[in-house]
């Protein structure tokens, strides 16, 4: 199964409703479940089958890592120098990243507002779905990583939120 069949039947199931869904053929197996994580797992049944990363899963909230002196100079063009209380918004969904609904209105959120838990950020349009990406923690817009309309990968870095 091709990762693009596997994002399509993913979509499917989203639209459908179904909680579980499970395919096996010589090849490979794969068992889709809804959860409040919405993990996807694949699983290789012989060595011709490929291992696919969870597609779609909630924003990911973890502070910003520790790097090495080498990476932290090239962090600090792109980021705040003091990142260690930042919370990073990373994308849950490979897709095309939108500040805003549509260009004739004004971006979710901008650098200085302040945002709740629960306020949609952006959207990620994937396979033409327009995906509402909303925020779990209630705090500040330190940065926003992504362009607008850019193609955005799997836990890509989004935005930067300073909590309350």
């Amino acid at each position: 199964m091709k990762p693009k069949e596997l994002q399509e039947l993913i979509e499917f199931i989203n639209q459908t409703g179904l909680e579980e869904v499970k395919i096996e053929t010589d090849k490979f197996k794969v068992s889709v479940k809804r959860s409040p994580e919405n993990v996807v797992s694949a699983q290789p049944v012989q060595q011709y089958t490929q291992q696919v990363a969870p597609v779609q899963q909630p924003i990911a909230q973890q502070q910003a890592p520790a790097t090495t002196p080498q990476a932290e100079t090239k962090q600090e063009e792109k980021e705040p120098a003091n990142t260690g209380n930042y919370i990073t918004v990373k994308s849950p969904m490979i897709g095309t990243f939108y500040r805003s609904a549509n260009p004739e209105t004004p971006a979710f959120v901008n650098v200085g507002d302040s945002i709740k838990e629960g306020e949609t950020i952006c959207i990620i349009e994937a396979m033409k779905l327009f995906n509402e990406i909303e925020s779990d923690v209630s705090g500040k817009i330190v940065k926003v990583l992504v362009e607008n309309a850019t193609p955005v990968e799997y836990d890509q870095p989004l935005f930067l939120i300073e909590p309350n």
